[in-house]
């Protein structure tokens, strides 16, 4: 378990930079958006192509019906994801959707598990998980209130982006408890939103990946916050349990919010910080042995793989 916590924690490090590099681009957010998933999403769906054609035939897990289908819709709910995001965001502001939207995707992670009888959060989890959650919500908003005013059909939605990405999760560990490689499982999910989100790219307009600083950033966002960010995000599935690394994964904000401090000069309230000391203490909790139990009936969890999987987010 142990070795798979530096893996999401790294991916959660690298998507706590997006928002940093993405300042540096002169794009929209929903185009950027578009641009990261689209390039991220042929990065992991090629590494996923060359992992399978290097793995012997008779070593490679054959899917399912069932697997295959909710890779389908796992991918559907990558890219809808985004949308839900970025919908709220609009409606709400920036610190109600990110907050509602990222803080509610482990509770959704810890109960859709539990439902479906993988695995039983422990109430350690669940006290870690909830210190993580506030810290977030008030690193984010500073302790502000903003929440008075906020428009409920922008909850609703980034409720609905922290249910997607729930549900989209669960599907990549279940196929990797399956036996299926990481990078196979990661590249068949955002290959096939890369598809769907192209549309979205070509319609907000990519005129900005002419300029050097714009493509640059978008190879960046692209590769290393989302290619490689969740090839080890996949890795970190492998051995910890699901609902473990979506409470992991809020490091983001707080990865976000020092790099806003330290590279563009922003500005954090007494609050603020003690908001970042309380999720650091949820994440470091939450970080140790034993924070979920698997039923001794259930789907134990995800074993390591046979095949090699090679580099991507």
């Amino acid at each position: 378990m142990r070795s798979g916590i530096p893996a999401v924690v790294a991916a959660a490090v690298l998507w706590g930079t997006a928002g940093t590099a993405g300042s540096l681009a002169s794009a929209g957010s929903v185009s950027l958006a578009a641009a990261r998933l689209v390039l991220g999403g042929a990065l992991l769906g090629a590494s996923a192509l060359v992992v399978r054609r290097r793995t012997p035939p008779g070593n490679v897990p054959v899917a399912g019906t069932a697997t295959r289908v909710a890779l389908v819709l796992g991918a559907v709910a990558v890219a809808a994801y985004q949308m839900c995001f970025f919908a709220a965001v609009g409606r709400t502001g920036v610190a109600i959707g990110t907050v509602v939207a990222i803080g509610s995707g482990p509770v959704f992670t810890g109960l859709l598990s539990w439902l479906a009888g993988h695995e039983r959060p422990s109430g350690r989890w669940a006290l870690a998980t909830a210190a993580a959650v506030a810290g977030c919500a008030v690193l984010v908003t500073g302790g502000g209130g903003h929440a008075g005013g906020a428009d409920a059909g922008g909850i609703a939605l980034a409720l609905l982006g922290g249910l997607l990405y729930a549900f989209y999760v669960i599907v990549a560990a279940r196929a990797i408890g399956g036996g299926m490689a990481s990078g196979v499982v990661m590249g068949a999910l955002f290959g096939g939103a890369a598809v769907l989100m192209l549309p979205v790219l070509v319609l907000t307009g990519p005129a900005w990946l002419a300029h050097p600083a714009g493509l640059l950033t978008a190879l960046y966002l692209g590769c290393a916050t989302t290619g490689l960010a969740y090839l080890l995000y996949g890795r970190g599935l492998r051995t910890i349990p699901v609902a473990t690394a979506a409470t992991l994964a809020l490091a983001e904000p707080a990865v976000a919010a020092v790099l806003g401090v330290v590279a563009l000069r922003e500005h954090l309230s007494p609050v603020s910080w003690a908001g970042l000391a309380l999720l650091a203490l949820g994440l470091v909790v939450v970080a140790r042995p034993g924070g979920v139990r698997t039923p001794s009936s259930g789907t134990p969890e995800a074993p390591t793989e046979r095949p090699p999987v090679s580099s991507a987010p």
